[in-house]
């Protein structure tokens, strides 16, 4: 495929621009920046569509980039060396090649629920970086998917997309307005013969984590980082658990907390025979 040369901030540059800053543009136009060798190879692995690739018309490129380029069915584009500067995020090396991907549905039923499922929910997180922190965690440590509620960071904000290093990919992470939307969901799991407990994390519930049961299936509830669960989302938990601390600190950053339970969940499992 015969590549496009872009020498000026023309309408598809500025397109590029937007998705990197604006999420309104991203969610429009259904698309997302990915940058990396890893996200981008595990991305193609994965098979999610891309629909453009960028890269430095006047640069020799890498194997990697090369293969890239003869193997993935996308648009070309080969950019000046400043514009892909442009395109790279800040406090980086300009990047060798940029991957325009598509953004998926914020479909539930992307998430696989079966005898062992462990998801996990993050209601109202403010910050992208936690978010992919969080799905690197649910990565290493099994998790089904994970599922961001209410007004929140944007699971494919760049930030985001580079703190997964990859997972975002590999775990379903879908994104609803609301705890309707969950309820709803979860209770055609409950019909289809997987009933799924809502199981809240918080510094005061009632048990502590290493004493309940998560061998079953689970979905964990992770509060907004400052104010914690949500009145409506705590009348909802079947049950809170606690993580056990010693020190100043009142509580975990949250991706932290999260990343404490889904290990706790993942030995567990491990230990019963069912991880």
């Amino acid at each position: 495929m015969v590549a496009r040369k872009i020498t000026s901030r023309n309408a598809h540059f500025q397109q590029w621009q937007a998705l990197l800053t604006n999420r309104t543009k991203r969610q429009r136009q259904r698309e997302f920046l990915v940058q990396g060798v890893r996200p981008i190879t595990i991305a193609v692995e994965q098979g999610w569509p891309i629909r453009a690739l960028l890269y430095d018309g006047d640069r020799t490129m890498s194997q990697w980039a090369q293969g890239l380029l003869h193997r993935v069915p996308a648009e070309r584009f080969a950019l000046s060396g400043e514009l892909l500067a442009e395109l790279s995020e800040k406090n980086e090396s300009t990047a060798e090649l940029i991957a325009v991907l598509e953004l998926p549905a914020d479909d539930l039923h992307r998430i696989g629920v079966g005898e062992g499922f462990l998801g996990v929910l993050f209601d109202r997180p403010t910050s992208p970086g936690n978010i992919g922190s969080l799905l690197r965690s649910a990565d290493a440590f099994g998790a089904d998917g994970l599922i961001v509620t209410g007004h929140a960071a944007d699971v494919y904000d760049p930030k985001s997309v580079r703190a997964s290093t990859g997972s975002l990919f590999t775990v379903p992470a879908v994104r609803v307005p609301s705890p309707r939307d969950v309820t709803a969901w979860l209770v055609e799991q409950r019909a289809a013969g997987t009933p799924v407990p809502i199981v809240g994390t918080d510094e005061h519930g009632d048990t502590d984590i290493a004493d309940f049961d998560l061998t079953g299936p689970v979905l964990l509830l992770v509060g907004n980082e400052t104010a914690g669960l949500s009145a409506s989302w705590r009348e909802l938990c079947d049950h809170v658990v606690h993580i056990p601390m010693r020190g100043s600190a009142s509580s975990l950053n949250a991706a932290n907390a999260a990343t404490t339970v889904l290990y706790e969940a993942f030995r567990q499992r491990n230990r019963s025979g069912r991880g």
